[in-house]
């Protein structure tokens, strides 16, 4: 295992330098400088419309379609047509699940799960009202798994697409993507996976998952708030889009993309890339391409997350008033540190004061996974109490919030 080199990583982040310490990743992570120095560039030095015959024009038009290029090569899609950039998960799952419904007849059904975040829930069961009929695939309450025997049972001739996360928000399980969508595949289903809890742990591979669709967004993985959704390129060459009617139906990923990309955000997605290449220099690896070294560099993140879950899942662990909400394992190849859990006979809001005054951020709720929280009976807890870290945190960071929590529970 390859130590991290920690002072290089919290010196590409800004607000790390600062007093606070930042334990609510999964509802956001920190920016990097190179992020925020392409939003910059392209703001100063080519913000104009596209696809224009003058110089700036063509700059910021290739500016902006290096965007998609990048994405498809972090997730390993076969090209960038298969990426459609968005405002936000949500949004693009929403269009995505608009455009397949032309495509369904009443009758058909859809598979989602009780652990997703809404965005990849939600979409879906309003489809509902469309005829289609929605089935519900629960994760097992004593092990916080999603069992695929239970997944096989909803599965019929009329199963038309399964939407499912690669990780929880809240239990922060890694769900097996690949055999589930062989599952669903062997019944001639789609498969739609939010990653969005997911990416910035672990590296994704579309190709060798073999999953339809696949969303994340990218202010969770150390980017500007937008996101991005990945389709097969036979499959969104043949679902109707949601642009303009002279949008022709092989004009992809325009036709999924009415108003267009935001421009600058676009091109400060670059910057993931460019921190990618750094901290693999940092760490005395050199990548032949941008896949390379963010294979290189996921390895590093999963190997420090694993020791800042180990800290604090043994200190939960210890504590006989806790529950943790997922498994009570610190191994990488299980879970990610997104940590959730309650305290007997304490509501989890009144809780977050006494760190807020710290200045540690951590939150407590349902974080847009109700269906969840309803199912587990915590919303008369108001939800959980959620850390999540991410590869920029400290063991000293959660050994200041253990002595937090010391004085709590």
């Amino acid at each position: 295992m390859k130590s991290i080199n920690l002072d290089f990583i919290r010196s590409q982040f800004p607000s790390l330098a600062g007093e606070w310490i930042f334990m609510d990743n999964a509802g956001g992570s920190q920016v990097l400088q190179t992020v925020a120095n392409r939003v910059s560039d392209y703001l100063i030095n080519s913000n104009v419309q596209l696809g224009a015959s003058y110089e700036i024009s063509r700059i910021s038009t290739e500016r902006v379609h290096e965007a998609p290029k990048m994405v498809a090569e972090f997730i390993n899609a076969k090209e960038q047509s298969e990426i459609i950039i968005g405002p936000s998960t949500t949004l693009l799952i929403r269009i995505l699940a608009l455009s397949l419904a032309q495509t369904f007849k009443p009758g058909d059904e859809i598979v989602v799960t009780n652990c997703d975040h809404e965005a990849n829930i939600g979409a879906w069961v309003e489809l509902e009202k469309m005829g289609l009929v929605i089935k519900k695939w629960k994760i097992n309450q004593d092990s916080f798994e999603m069992e695929l025997n239970d997944l096989e049972i909803l599965l019929t001739g009329k199963t038309k697409l399964v939407a499912v996360t690669h990780t929880s928000n809240i239990l922060g399980t890694l769900n097996p993507i690949k055999q589930i969508a062989q599952l669903v595949h062997s019944y001639g289903a789609l498969i739609c996976v939010d990653g969005v809890a997911h990416a910035p742990h672990r590296i994704i591979d579309v190709r060798d998952s073999d999953v339809d669709f696949y969303a994340f967004s990218f202010y969770k993985t150390f980017g500007p708030h937008i996101a991005m959704l990945y389709g097969k390129k036979e499959l969104l060459l043949k679902i109707p889009g949601v642009c303009h009617f002279f949008v022709e139906p092989d004009n992809i990923p325009y036709k999924f993309q009415p108003g267009s990309p935001n421009y600058e955000l676009s091109y400060g997605l670059l910057g993931i890339k460019d921190y990618f290449f750094e901290l693999t220099k940092a760490h005395s690896f050199t990548g032949h391409n941008f896949r390379e070294s963010a294979e290189f560099c996921y390895k590093l993140i999963a190997d420090h997350e694993e020791i800042l879950a180990e800290k604090l899942l043994n200190y939960l662990n210890s504590k006989r008033n806790v529950k943790i909400i997922g498994s009570t394992s610190f191994n990488k190849d299980k879970r990610v540190p997104t940590i959730s859990f309650t305290v007997k006979d304490r509501m989890s809001d009144s809780i977050i004061p006494k760190v807020d005054a710290k200045k540690i951020g951590i939150r407590y709720g349902d974080f847009y996974a109700r269906r969840l929280i309803d199912d587990l009976g915590l919303a008369k807890q108001n939800g959980v109490v959620r850390v999540s870290l991410v590869h920029y945190n400290t063991l000293d960071e959660i050994e200041k919030l253990i002595n937090v929590f010391e004085q709590i529970f």
